[in-house]
């Protein structure tokens, strides 16, 4: 069979999941398993892997779904206990203290304060954490989790202090043969390394600079009274301003530090330059704008968990600070668990579940670290809050109950989508002599464009990383051929990893289980199309102009190393 056929079999559970969420606007509880099953029946038939690696793949899935659920019930827990307490009256009072204008409050909590998570943590946290937030905020549950995805953009490459290149693109490029071909070009693996991260750190920020105009563009079109783009605009020079206060920091952080910190000195100091800002009311439009009365919502923009302030029990008044401090903690405790290198292992030492070596498959494992991933960190907050808010047991109850119930529906879902995952990944041991089902797709886009391929790249790495969920596997699994592309076609292979790992992160803004484990953390399970129909646009958008990037660069303004062929 033509190596073609097997490149559009391995395309074939991508495009029927897409089909179905978005074509079909199925529920992702009713596609996933056809699309799991399809996976299954391609790996056994086409693929001729044996059913032992097919089990030990779906195995390993649903202990990298245990992790995800950990996770979304930390968020969850965090967001109920903090309505019980009282905390999410005021912190939502505190906002209308800083701003009432609906754009300035996404730009604030889902950019910045998204940015900064996303820094620490990185896996999905943003999201989980943001909109929850932002429900608690007043927004509708749809435009929480479509702006909650609009994160998982700019500040991924260099998520969880720098993950998806300390170990995607370190573990994905064969190191040694590349160092061999830099020494012979009197270069070293270093001097490799620091230009890819400073090509990603420039990138990222010519893309990223407008992504909160946009995220307020997508607000106003989608969940405004007018349904208009130009509302979204009338903020624009605010808008830039914010993206600018990231960027900027954040590209200079990459080119001199290094990729540990872009992510979360870029939103911290665009924290302390845009909220005072807002305060004075710096470029901030005289007409505010807001979403439409709540009870002219439609019932697909509502989520089961309902915390808006009119439903809230009436409690003694908390102070601002006291209300925001589980948030602080989480933020402070999410960054010494990444940076303090006494505590991380510490938490990575304690606590672990783990299986090496599934079912005896080499190189299949798996393991969730129950205090080390953000699901503990939170939920130890959780536990401080309890006492620091001084609440009752009965309340405490009913957060527990309301989490543990909103949990079960993103559990079912990703039950079939993550082992999915793996099979995908895994299928490179194989009878048939394959290349794993990723590599197969982007070498059927490679052999379809030929010199034109550099627009492409970015495009192949959010394909890995609408498969896997994340930067870090898609650049695991795909940098080594973006390298060889580069060497094959005779451009610049340092560019191609650089705009490989930066389509990987815009990618992650419509990974299915990314969406799914979003949506779970404000009821909005079953509607992971109608979010993927609106994340594709940001996606689309920012592939674009990094595709331009990569072009313009190769060819325009002639960019090389020192292993580009000649």
């Amino acid at each position: 069979m033509p190596q073609s056929i097997f490149s559009m079999l391995a395309f074939l559970p991508l495009l029927l999941a897409a089909v179905l969420l978005v074509g079909f606007n199925w529920p992702a509880r009713r596609a996933m398993p056809l699309v799991f099953a399809v996976t299954v029946t391609i790996a056994l038939v086409a693929w001729d892997m044996t059913v032992n690696r097919v089990v030990a793949s779906a195995l390993q899935g649903l202990i990298l779904t245990g992790s995800i659920l950990w996770i979304i019930f930390g968020a969850i827990l965090l967001l109920n206990t903090l309505k019980y307490s009282g905390a999410i009256t005021a912190i939502r009072r505190g906002f209308s203290g800083i701003s009432s204008d609906r754009r300035v409050q996404v730009v604030i909590v889902a950019w910045l304060l998204g940015c900064f998570i996303e820094g620490a943590s990185g896996f999905g946290t943003p999201a989980a954490v943001v909109a929850p937030l932002l429900v608690a905020l007043g927004f509708p549950a749809l435009a929480a989790v479509m702006a909650g995805m609009m994160v998982q953009s700019t500040p991924v490459s260099f998520g969880a202090v720098g993950t998806p290149i300390v170990v995607g693109i370190t573990g994905g490029l064969d190191q040694t043969a590349i160092s061999d071909q830099l020494i012979a070009q009197d270069s070293s693996w270093d001097a490799f390394y620091r230009l890819i991260t400073s090509e990603v750190a420039l990138i990222h920020a010519a893309a990223g600079v407008l992504m909160p105009l946009l995220m307020c563009m997508m607000l106003t079109r989608f969940f405004g009274e007018y349904r208009s783009w130009r509302e979204g605009l009338a903020i624009a020079p605010f808008a830039i301003f914010a993206g600018l206060a990231f960027v900027v920091p954040y590209a200079l952080a990459g080119v001199f530090l290094g990729p540990e910190f872009p992510s979360l000195l870029g939103a911290m100091i665009g924290l302390i330059i845009v909220v005072p800002a807002v305060r004075t009311g710096f470029l901030i439009p005289k007409s505010s704008w807001d979403f439409p009365a709540t009870d002219d919502w439609p019932s697909k923009w509502l989520g089961s968990i309902d915390v808006r302030l009119e439903n809230l029990a009436e409690k003694t008044p908390m102070p601002i600070v006291l209300a925001w401090c589980p948030y602080f903690l989480l933020a402070l405790l999410l960054v010494l668990s990444r940076v303090n290198d006494g505590i991380k292992a510490f938490l990575n030492q304690h606590g672990v579940l783990q299986w090496n070596d599934i079912l005896g498959e080499s190189g299949i494992s798996g393991s969730i670290a129950l205090f080390y991933q953000p699901g503990g960190l939170m939920i130890l907050v959780v536990l401080i809050t309890y006492f620091l808010h001084r609440m009752r047991f009965p309340e405490f109850k009913a957060a527990i109950r309301e989490s543990t119930q909103t949990l079960l529906g993103a559990g079912f879902v990703l039950l079939f989508t993550v082992p999915m995952v793996r099979i995908l990944i895994n299928s490179g041991v194989n009878l048939a002599d394959l290349p794993a089902m990723p590599q197969a797709m982007a070498q059927l886009v490679a052999d379809g464009v030929g010199a034109i391929y550099p627009f492409f790249a970015p495009s192949v790495g959010a394909l890995g990383a609408f498969i896997a969920g994340s930067n870090t596997v898609s650049n695991l699994m795909l940098a080594q051929f973006q390298f060889d592309a580069a060497q094959l076609i005779g451009v610049s292979s340092a560019l191609l990893v650089a705009v490989q790992a930066v389509g990987a992160a815009a990618g992650n803004m419509i990974a299915i289980h990314n969406v799914v484990a979003a949506s779970a953390t404000v009821g909005l399970l079953g509607r992971e199309g109608e979010t993927i129909r609106m994340t594709i646009i940001p996606t689309l958008y920012y592939l674009t102009v990094v595709g331009m990037i990569a072009v313009l660069a190769i060819y325009g303004v002639g960019v090389t190393d020192v292993l580009t062929s000649r």
